[in-house]
């Protein structure tokens, strides 16, 4: 297996984001032959090729638009056009096709608690990767959390500073106290996650929220912040609060 095809394995196998460019149509002059393919990652790395110079910049480009909105693109390049390709190579047009390899979003659960349990439950139902945090170790267990892919027990704030928090991330904070909430916000609430929700009173939640402002967010990353967490449907048992914070999930999962 070549070294391209087993990046793909890799990225589908592990749950990895990365996009597929991959050259359909090629007229006259050009670098690579229709069915070349080059791998993206949401940090510009490559493996493979397109042809290189410019030109492959600009896919890697749309690569990583792709990535952050889930949506294909198709390039149609013309490369003696230095609007369109790459103005050093001479003449010739290619058409790419860009595609996410989008694989199962994933549901960050901080808190163990009888709500994380019916969230992680409900998440994985609807085909989420559910991953559960919580610093009391007899708490993350496969009797009370089976439907988990992953259990983290330990300091949860250093454990999901090291999580990979992409566009494909969705963070529910559930924890038994807002100083925990605080610092796991500070942790993450920079960094792109599609939603982060923290459970609590408003009371609770401006608190934390002033607390993080204080300490230098910025309020475009609070304002995405979605608390109290869930849609109100007057939930009141832990399955009718879970079905309440994965409804507003599925909003912004479908961006409406």
């Amino acid at each position: 297996m070549d070294a391209l095809s087993q990046a793909i394995v890799d990225v589908l196998q592990n749950n990895k984001p990365a996009a597929l460019a991959t050259v359909v149509k090629t007229r006259g002059a050009s670098p690579r032959n229709a069915g070349a393919k080059m791998l993206v990652y949401p940090d510009g790395s490559i493996v493979g090729s397109v042809g290189g110079g410019e030109m492959e910049l600009r896919v890697v480009a749309a690569a990583k638009e792709a990535l952050r909105d889930g949506q294909p693109r198709y390039l149609d390049m013309t490369l003696s056009n230095d609007q369109r390709g790459d103005p050093l190579i001479c003449g010739g047009e290619m058409e790419i096709f860009v595609e996410p390899l989008l694989t199962s979003p994933t549901l960050v659960l901080v808190g163990a608690g009888h709500i994380g349990a019916a969230v992680a439950q409900l998440g994985k139902f609807l085909g989420f990767r559910v991953v559960v945090l919580d610093d009391r170790p007899e708490f993350v267990t496969p009797e009370n959390f089976p439907h988990a892919d992953e259990r983290i027990a330990g300091d949860i704030v250093k454990e999901i500073g090291r999580l990979e928090i992409t566009p494909q991330t969705y963070v529910v904070l559930v924890t038994r106290a807002h100083t925990l909430d605080a610092a796991l916000l500070g942790a993450i609430v920079e960094k792109p996650a599609a939603y982060i929700g923290m459970l609590g009173s408003k009371r609770r939640v401006i608190t934390v929220l002033d607390t993080l402002k204080q300490k230098g967010a910025s309020d475009a990353a609070l304002a995405r912040v979605r608390a109290p967490i869930g849609i109100e449907i007057h939930a009141e048992t832990p399955q009718e609060i879970a079905v309440s914070i994965m409804a507003e999930i599925i909003q912004v999962k479908r961006k409406k």
